[in-house]
Protein backbone atom coordinates (compact mmCIF):
# COMPACT_ATOMS: atom_id res chain seq x y z
CA UNK A 1 0.00 0.00 0.00
CA UNK A 2 1.13 3.54 -0.59
CA UNK A 3 2.18 5.87 2.22
CA UNK A 4 -0.73 8.18 1.47
CA UNK A 5 -3.13 9.01 4.28
CA UNK A 6 -6.49 7.38 3.48
CA UNK A 7 -9.37 9.82 3.07
CA UNK A 8 -11.54 7.98 5.62
CA UNK A 9 -10.58 6.24 8.84
CA UNK A 10 -11.55 5.22 12.34
CA UNK A 11 -9.75 6.90 15.22
CA UNK A 12 -8.50 4.90 18.17
CA UNK A 13 -9.31 6.32 21.60
CA UNK A 14 -5.73 7.50 22.13
CA UNK A 15 -5.91 9.64 18.98
CA UNK A 16 -9.02 11.39 20.29
CA UNK A 17 -7.35 12.04 23.63
CA UNK A 18 -4.24 13.49 21.97
CA UNK A 19 -5.88 15.02 18.89
CA UNK A 20 -5.35 18.69 19.72
CA UNK A 21 -1.57 18.05 19.70
CA UNK A 22 -1.50 15.73 16.66
CA UNK A 23 -0.57 17.11 13.27
CA UNK A 24 -3.89 17.15 11.32
CA UNK A 25 -2.02 16.04 8.18
CA UNK A 26 -1.59 12.63 9.84
CA UNK A 27 -5.36 12.12 10.12
CA UNK A 28 -7.99 11.33 7.49
CA UNK A 29 -10.37 13.96 6.13
CA UNK A 30 -13.37 11.90 7.22
CA UNK A 31 -13.02 10.53 10.75
CA UNK A 32 -15.18 7.99 12.53
CA UNK A 33 -15.17 6.57 16.04
CA UNK A 34 -16.59 3.43 17.57
CA UNK A 35 -19.12 3.36 20.40
CA UNK A 36 -16.39 1.49 22.28
CA UNK A 37 -14.22 4.62 22.10
CA UNK A 38 -17.10 6.66 23.48
CA UNK A 39 -17.41 4.14 26.32
CA UNK A 40 -13.69 4.44 27.11
CA UNK A 41 -13.89 8.24 27.08
CA UNK A 42 -16.99 8.13 29.31
CA UNK A 43 -15.12 6.05 31.87
CA UNK A 44 -12.00 8.24 31.74
CA UNK A 45 -13.02 10.99 34.21
CA UNK A 46 -13.97 8.34 36.77
CA UNK A 47 -10.57 6.64 36.49
CA UNK A 48 -8.53 9.69 37.54
CA UNK A 49 -6.44 8.82 40.57
CA UNK A 50 -6.26 11.20 43.51
CA UNK A 51 -3.22 13.42 43.99
CA UNK A 52 -2.15 11.45 47.08
CA UNK A 53 -2.04 8.24 44.97
CA UNK A 54 0.14 9.54 42.09
CA UNK A 55 2.35 12.45 41.05
CA UNK A 56 1.97 12.38 37.26
CA UNK A 57 -0.85 14.96 37.05
CA UNK A 58 -3.15 17.13 39.13
CA UNK A 59 -6.34 15.15 39.63
CA UNK A 60 -8.70 18.12 39.12
CA UNK A 61 -6.98 19.35 35.97
CA UNK A 62 -6.84 15.82 34.56
CA UNK A 63 -10.52 15.17 35.27
CA UNK A 64 -11.35 18.47 33.53
CA UNK A 65 -9.23 17.52 30.48
CA UNK A 66 -10.94 14.14 30.26
CA UNK A 67 -14.41 15.67 30.56
CA UNK A 68 -13.58 18.18 27.84
CA UNK A 69 -12.35 15.41 25.53
CA UNK A 70 -15.56 13.45 26.14
CA UNK A 71 -17.78 16.47 25.54
CA UNK A 72 -15.96 17.48 22.35
CA UNK A 73 -16.18 13.92 21.05
CA UNK A 74 -19.90 13.64 21.84
CA UNK A 75 -20.61 16.91 20.03
CA UNK A 76 -18.46 16.12 16.98
CA UNK A 77 -19.07 12.44 16.26
CA UNK A 78 -21.95 10.07 15.71
CA UNK A 79 -20.22 6.86 16.84
CA UNK A 80 -20.34 3.69 14.75
CA UNK A 81 -22.00 0.99 16.85
CA UNK A 82 -20.34 -2.23 17.87
CA UNK A 83 -23.08 -4.22 16.15
CA UNK A 84 -23.70 -7.85 15.22
CA UNK A 85 -21.29 -7.66 12.26
CA UNK A 86 -18.54 -6.22 14.44
CA UNK A 87 -19.25 -8.95 17.02
CA UNK A 88 -18.76 -11.62 14.35
CA UNK A 89 -15.53 -9.95 13.18
CA UNK A 90 -14.36 -9.85 16.81
CA UNK A 91 -14.09 -13.64 16.70
CA UNK A 92 -11.62 -13.42 13.79
CA UNK A 93 -9.73 -10.64 15.56
CA UNK A 94 -9.42 -12.78 18.69
CA UNK A 95 -8.18 -15.74 16.64
CA UNK A 96 -5.54 -13.55 14.94
CA UNK A 97 -4.31 -12.20 18.27
CA UNK A 98 -4.04 -15.71 19.74
CA UNK A 99 -2.22 -16.89 16.61
CA UNK A 100 0.27 -14.03 17.14
CA UNK A 101 0.93 -15.35 20.65
CA UNK A 102 -0.86 -12.56 22.46
CA UNK A 103 -3.65 -12.59 25.02
CA UNK A 104 -6.87 -10.99 23.73
CA UNK A 105 -8.38 -10.40 27.18
CA UNK A 106 -5.76 -7.77 27.97
CA UNK A 107 -7.01 -5.50 25.18
CA UNK A 108 -10.71 -6.19 24.80
CA UNK A 109 -11.66 -2.56 24.10
CA UNK A 110 -8.86 -2.13 21.53
CA UNK A 111 -9.88 -5.33 19.77
CA UNK A 112 -13.55 -4.30 19.74
CA UNK A 113 -12.53 -0.99 18.14
CA UNK A 114 -10.46 -2.95 15.59
CA UNK A 115 -13.44 -5.23 14.87
CA UNK A 116 -15.66 -2.18 14.31
CA UNK A 117 -13.11 -0.70 11.90
CA UNK A 118 -12.87 -4.00 10.01
CA UNK A 119 -16.67 -4.33 9.82
CA UNK A 120 -16.83 -0.79 8.39
CA UNK A 121 -13.87 -1.43 6.04
CA UNK A 122 -11.95 1.50 7.52
CA UNK A 123 -8.27 1.81 8.41
CA UNK A 124 -7.57 2.41 12.10
CA UNK A 125 -5.50 5.41 13.19
CA UNK A 126 -3.60 4.99 16.44
CA UNK A 127 -0.61 6.29 18.37
CA UNK A 128 -0.21 2.75 19.76
CA UNK A 129 0.14 0.50 16.69
CA UNK A 130 1.62 -2.27 18.85
CA UNK A 131 -1.82 -2.72 20.43
CA UNK A 132 -2.91 -4.20 17.09
CA UNK A 133 0.00 -6.57 16.48
CA UNK A 134 -1.14 -9.71 14.69
CA UNK A 135 -4.04 -8.05 12.88
CA UNK A 136 -2.16 -7.09 9.71
CA UNK A 137 -4.13 -9.51 7.51
CA UNK A 138 -7.46 -8.14 8.75
CA UNK A 139 -6.88 -4.45 9.36
CA UNK A 140 -4.84 -1.57 8.02
CA UNK A 141 -3.33 0.18 11.04
CA UNK A 142 -2.13 3.72 10.36
CA UNK A 143 0.48 4.83 12.91
CA UNK A 144 0.09 8.40 14.16
CA UNK A 145 2.99 10.23 15.81
CA UNK A 146 2.49 10.43 19.56
CA UNK A 147 2.93 14.09 20.54
CA UNK A 148 4.57 15.38 23.71
CA UNK A 149 1.95 16.78 26.08
CA UNK A 150 2.40 20.16 27.72
CA UNK A 151 0.72 18.95 30.97
CA UNK A 152 2.65 15.66 31.29
CA UNK A 153 4.79 15.83 34.45
CA UNK A 154 6.76 12.76 33.34
CA UNK A 155 8.56 14.82 30.71
CA UNK A 156 9.54 17.61 33.12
Amino acid sequence: MSGDVPRQGMLDTNVLILRRWINPAELPDEMAISTVTLAELSAGPHEVRRNDEQDMYDEHEERGRRMETLQRTESEFDPVPFDAEAARVYGRVTAAVITAGRKPRRRIADLMIAATAIAEDLPLYTTNPGDYAGLGKLLRVVPVTRPALPHDKRGS
